[in-house]
C-alpha cells in the first residue's frame, strides 16, 4: 500500500481493490473499474445505501431467483414494500398497490417479508459502519450517512479507498450490493449515492456540485414530492437554476421553512452534521385485509391486532409516546389519519387501543376499508403505566400485559391470548384440529397473566 502522502493525491482508485491508479487499468489486480474525480481523496461525507434490499436478501438466500423479477411485500391486496431492479424495469415501485405491481409484472415471484431477517443483516451492516467512524446516522435499516473526516491515520486510507474497501466486505460477508455516494455534505452525498446503482460509486466535489444541480427539475431534491413541485411551477420556479434568481428572503416569504431550506440546496449548501444519536419520530404497525371491513367490531380486531404490534416494537426498543395515530385506508384509497395527544407518554397495547378505539368508531361509519394502522410518535422513554386516571382497572391491565409479554417471550406469541385475540382466532382453531394439550410451563404462564388481570 502506498505511504499515505501519495494517497491523499490519488485522483484514482481501483474499485476492485482500491489501490491508487495511475491508467486506465489497475496496474494492482487489473481490474478496469476505476473510480476518478479530482476532489477523490479530499472529500469524507457518504450516503451508503444497500441496493433493492429485501430482495437482494431474497435472491441471495434463493439463487435460483436471482434473475428473475422478485416483489417484496403482501398479498394481492398489499402493497410492494420492495422490488428488485429486475420487476423496476417493468414500472413496479415500493409502495405501489400490489395488483397494480403483478399487472405490470405478473411473472414477478412475490415474497412475504421476513422483517426480522432483514434486521438482522441490517444490524451486520450497521456494525461494519461503525468499524470505520463512530460517525454513522442511520436513515433506515438498509441505509445511512457517513462521516470519515479524520479516519485516515486510523484505518490507513483515505475515506474513499474505506468505503470502497466496505462495499468489498458486505458484497464478500453479507451476499448483497451497496451504492456509495461520496460528497461534502449529506445532501450531496445522498444525491450522489442515487446516480450509480446498483453497486455504484459516484462523487460530487465542491467544484462541480452547482453545475451539476442546475438543469435539475426542482423535483430532483430530495423531499420535493409532485405537489410542492406543483405549487413551485407555478411561481416559474421549474428548475433549480430558476431557484437560485430568487433570494432567500423571497423563497421563505413565498414557501416557508421549506422554501429557505429549498434556495439553500439549490446553491448545494446543508450544514447539517452527520449526528449518530439522531432519533426515531415514531413507531407504528399497518396491516392490510384480504377483503374489505366496514363492521365495526371486526375492525377493532383489527385493531387490536396493528396496537400489539406497535406496543411490542416500541418495548422492544424502550420507547413511549405521547400521541397516539390511527390510520385507515378506503376502498378507493383514500387514506385517513386520526391523532390524539395523551397526558402522558405510552407503551402499552391496551391504553394505545383504548385510545384509538373511539376514533375508529368514528370512522367506522359504514365506509369499507382496506388496511388499518396504529402508531406512536412524540417518542421518549417510557415513565411507568398510570394509564387513564379515570379507569381503576387501567393499573391491573397494564400489570396483566406485563405479564403476558414475560410469557410470550418465553413460550411464544401464542402463549398468553386476549380474549379478543382468542375470538379472533377462535374460527382459525375450530377448523383445523382440536389443540393440542399446553405444556406446564404454558398452564403456569397463562395462570400468573389471570391472576394479575
Amino acid at each position: 500500500m502506498p505511504p499515505s502522502s501519495q494517497l491523499a493525491l490519488a485522483t484514482a482508485l481501483c474499485r476492485d481493490c482500491s489501490a491508487a491508479c495511475q491508467n486506465a487499468i489497475c496496474e494492482n489486480c487489473g481490474s478496469v473499474r476505476i473510480l476518478t474525480h479530482p476532489e477523490l481523496a479530499h472529500l469524507s461525507i457518504a450516503h451508503v445505501d444497500c441496493d433493492a434490499f429485501y430482495c437482494s436478501i431474497e435472491k441471495r438466500d434463493h439463487p435460483e431467483l436471482r434473475d428473475k423479477p422478485v416483489i417484496v411485500g403482501g398479498g394481492q391486496r398489499g402493497v410492494v414494500s420492495a422490488a428488485c431492479y429486475h420487476a423496476r424495469i417493468y414500472g413496479v415501485s415500493s409502495a405501489m398497490p400490489m395488483f397494480k405491481a403483478l399487472k405490470l409484472c405478473p411473472q414477478a415471484t412475490v415474497i412475504r417479508g421476513d422483517m426480522e431477517k432483514y434486521s438482522r443483516e441490517g444490524a451486520r451492516i450497521r456494525d461494519y459502519m461503525k468499524n470505520l467512524t463512530p460517525l454513522v446516522e442511520p436513515l433506515s435499516i438498509d441505509e445511512a450517512f457517513l462521516d470519515l473526516t479524520g479516519t485516515e491515520r486510523l484505518h490507513g486510507c483515505t475515506p474513499s479507498q474505506s468505503l470502497i474497501r466496505l462495499q468489498t466486505q458486505i458484497l464478500k460477508e453479507v451476499g448483497v450490493t451497496v451504492s456509495v455516494g461520496l460528497s461534502y455534505n449529506k445532501f450531496l452525498a445522498k444525491t450522489a449515492s442515487d446516480l450509480d446503482k446498483p453497486n455504484g460509486f459516484a462523487v460530487l466535489g465542491r467544484a462541480d456540485a452547482m453545475a451539476f444541480l442546475a438543469d435539475k427539475p426542482v423535483s430532483f431534491i430530495y423531499g420535493i414530492g409532485p405537489a410542492f413541485a406543483a405549487k413551485l411551477a407555478r411561481h416559474g420556479l421549474r428548475l433549480v437554476s430558476d431557484i437560485r434568481k430568487m433570494s432567500d428572503k423571497d423563497m421563505a416569504r413565498r414557501f416557508g421553512d421549506n422554501g429557505l431550506r429549498l434556495a439553500r440546496l439549490a446553491r448545494a449548501e446543508d450544514y447539517r452534521r452527520v449526528n449518530p444519536n439522531s432519533k426515531r419520530k415514531s413507531v407504528s404497525a399497518e396491516t392490510t385485509f384480504n377483503t374489505d371491513i366496514s363492521d365495526v367490531e371486526i375492525l377493532k380486531d383489527k385493531l387490536w391486532q396493528v396496537c400489539l404490534k406497535t406496543a411490542d416494537r416500541s418495548k422492544a426498543k424502550d420507547l413511549a409516546g405521547r400521541t397516539v395515530t390511527l390510520k385507515l385506508k378506503s376502498a378507493n384509497f383514500k387514506t385517513i389519519t386520526r391523532r390524539r395527544t395523551l397526558p402522558q407518554p405510552v407503551q402499552l397495547a391496551d391504553i394505545i387501543f383504548r385510545a384509538l378505539e373511539p376514533l375508529l368508531e368514528a370512522e367506522a361509519n359504514g365506509t369499507a376499508y382496506r388496511l388499518i394502522g396504529a402508531g406512536i410518535s412524540g417518542l421518549s422513554k417510557p415513565v411507568g403505566d398510570m394509564g387513564d386516571m379515570l379507569d381503576p382497572m387501567a393499573a391491573k391491565r397494564g400489570i396483566a400485559e406485563r405479564a403476558s409479554d414475560v410469557a410470550r417471550a418465553r413460550f411464544g406469541t401464542d402463549a398468553v391470548m386476549t380474549g379478543r385475540t382468542l375470538r379472533r382466532k377462535g374460527d382459525i382453531n375450530i377448523a383445523k384440529s382440536l389443540p393440542t394439550k399446553p405444556t406446564p410451563d404454558q398452564v403456569d404462564a397463562q395462570n400468573e397473566a389471570d391472576k394479575e388481570s
